[in-house]
């Protein structure tokens, strides 16, 4: 189940919508069974969690926390218990989307959440960008989420 929570007031985003991307994305990726949290929330809250938990003192975009932080990318997650269909949690900032959207990455902002939700599934299922081999891997994964919901 893709449970979806949005603490922001300031911008409009069709949860729906956002809902059943994701849905497509996991199903894309055969974990259509799998459930996975997404906060939405303010530059000023995802500050604080990025703080403590990367120790970076600024805001992001998006922020991913695996509920199998040992995964490797490519593996498959083996279902032994209930919880097991859990991928874990995405707090994305809406604020940050709409101020990078069109200036950095010439994008709208519906265009950049979509981007940025293929992101944050790809690092809760292992993938990664800290060396350029991993980041071509990652995209290749991200450029198949987003060819999904198209």
């Amino acid at each position: 189940m893709i449970t979806i929570k949005n603490t922001q007031r300031t911008i409009p985003v069709n949860v729906n919508h956002l809902k059943r991307q994701a849905q497509t994305m996991l199903a894309a990726l055969k974990y259509g069974g799998f459930d996975l949290g997404i906060w939405l929330t303010t530059n000023k809250t995802i500050h604080r969690y990025n703080k403590t938990y990367r120790h970076k003192d600024k805001p992001t975009d998006i922020l991913s926390f695996p509920h199998h932080p040992t995964l490797k990318a490519g593996d498959r997650i083996i279902v032994v218990y209930p919880e097991d269909k859990n991928l874990g949690d995405l707090i994305i900032s809406l604020e940050y989307v709409q101020r990078e959207a069109a200036v950095t990455w010439n994008r709208s902002f519906d265009e950049h959440l979509t981007a940025l939700l293929a992101h944050g599934i790809a690092h809760l299922l292992g993938y990664d960008h800290e060396i350029n081999e991993d980041f071509a891997v990652m995209q290749r994964v991200e450029k198949k989420l987003l060819k999904a919901v198209k």
